[in-house]
């Protein structure tokens, strides 16, 4: 029946633009990532809180990388038996895995640069680093209880030809625990979302008063601004359409509900559209470095700009 089906309805056919984005991603984050890791490990600047969530942030996005060139063969086409299945059972619950863990720090670095303006002594225990290596363990811990059964689940022993799909690869028990690692991941991300919007409106919102009453810190605030509501866009544009189209797709994949071919594939390019959005963020998280992380931003301006960069306040009291 299967077989069938992929006879007369191939949705994954159309992969090797998406294949050619891949690249170009990849060849960015790894440059740009290398380019952060040096300059978080020479830093000999104190630790913060905030830097814990972006050192994780970045860890992430090398699990990531460790994944794509895995995810572009396979959309270039003619895989082997056994690359297919490495990439559906290993380099694809990566993917999810650098998604889901980067929407949570991200999150969490939003939420610690309002309580940095706010400067609330009741939260000063939320900005302690013992406190940030605990939630980093936590969100790991969560992260991989959702998507390593994924890994672990055996695959169905089927032969990969074209039109040949992860979710026909999987067995019941493994499409029915995507299902349950797609509606947990999309509760994650409802509740980032709300943290990150929240607090980062928070935040523009005392910049924008800021701006209208001090006079001296008129520049700063608008630097401030601007960065912040970057940031807020880029995070909107990477995560929110892929979780718009990811549940119907979810459908496809365990329902029979959705039969029409021609809807099955508009589904699949839109979830396949979506998430070269969401891995884009991959290209975004070293400009969040440089913005947030006054460290990372000097240790990158003195090595390839040849000069100081200019001090601030910004990192005590004003959210850049």
């Amino acid at each position: 029946m299967e077989s069938a089906n992929h006879s007369t309805c191939v949705i994954n056919d159309k992969m090797v633009p998406f294949a050619t984005f891949y690249i170009i991603i990849f060849l960015i984050g790894i440059t740009t990532s290398l380019v952060a890791l040096w300059a978080f490990i020479t830093s000999k600047s104190a630790k913060k809180c905030i830097n814990v969530y972006l050192i994780n942030l970045l860890l992430s996005d090398f699990l990531l990388m460790m994944a794509l060139p895995v995810k572009i063969a396979n959309d270039l086409g003619n895989v082997s038996q056994s690359l297919m299945v490495f990439h559906c059972q290993v380099s694809g619950p990566l993917i999810y895995i650098n998604l889901y863990a980067s929407i949570i720090f991200l999150s969490f670095i939003s939420v610690q640069r309002y309580l940095q303006i706010t400067q609330s002594s009741k939260l000063l225990r939320l900005q302690e680093v013992s406190f940030a290596v605990l939630m980093s363990a936590v969100v790991w811990f969560l992260i991989l209880f959702i998507n390593v059964p994924n890994m672990a689940i055996p695959m169905n022993n089927i032969t990969v030809k074209q039109g040949v799909t992860c979710s026909d690869l999987k067995t019941e028990m493994g499409k029915h625990w995507h299902a349950l690692s797609v509606f947990l991941g999309m509760a994650i991300f409802f509740n980032a979302s709300a943290a990150v919007l929240l607090s980062n409106g928070l935040v523009l919102k005392q910049l924008w008063g800021r701006r209208e009453t001090d006079p001296e810190d008129q520049a700063s605030a608008r630097h401030a601004f601007r960065n912040i509501a970057l940031v807020t866009l880029a995070y909107v544009i990477c995560f929110v359409p892929y979780h718009a189209v990811r549940m119907p797709y979810t459908f496809t994949q365990v329902t029979e509900l959705i039969t029409d071919c021609d809807l099955k594939k508009s589904l699949f390019l839109a979830k396949e559209s979506t998430l070269l959005l969401a891995i884009l963020h991959l290209c975004f998280d070293p400009l969040l470095y440089f913005i947030i992380c006054r460290a990372f931003r000097d240790r990158v301006t003195k090595a390839f700009l040849k000069r100081p960069s200019i001090p601030d306040d910004a990192d005590t009291q004003i959210p850049e």
